[in-house]
């Protein structure tokens, strides 16, 4: 069984490497993310996230970032290993429980490029 942990190392903390991903990479969109991503040459997935303040209060916008961090940590498995993703949140998000956050990240990243 694969460890459930969220490690540093599985971290995207450059900013110069998140201007990268945001060049290079592919993106995708729904309803209340935007996803980047990016293959890297580390061969292991990382996680940048990007929760901006047009998304509400401080207690809001960790809350966000604390369900994204849980999904990736849950969800390895969808993700290549030679992969960057940047999780971005919308402005204007609704207050989203962890299985509603759960269900529109699997079907984002699910779904094949291009549609």
């Amino acid at each position: 069984m694969e460890k459930q942990t969220f490690r540093k190392t599985e971290k995207v903390t450059n900013r110069s490497t998140y201007r990268a991903i945001y060049q290079l990479g592919e993106w995708r969109a729904s309803k209340n993310f935007t996803a980047v991503i990016c293959s890297n040459d580390k061969g292991i997935k990382r996680l940048g996230i990007t929760v901006t303040r047009k998304t509400g209060s401080a207690v809001r916008r960790n809350r966000i970032k604390r369900l994204m961090r849980e999904y990736f940590r849950l969800n390895k498995k969808l993700f290549p290993a030679d992969y960057d993703i940047i999780l971005m949140s919308k402005k204007n998000m609704p207050f989203l429980s962890y299985p509603e956050v759960s269900k529109e990240l699997t079907a984002l990243f699910t779904r094949k490029s291009g549609t």
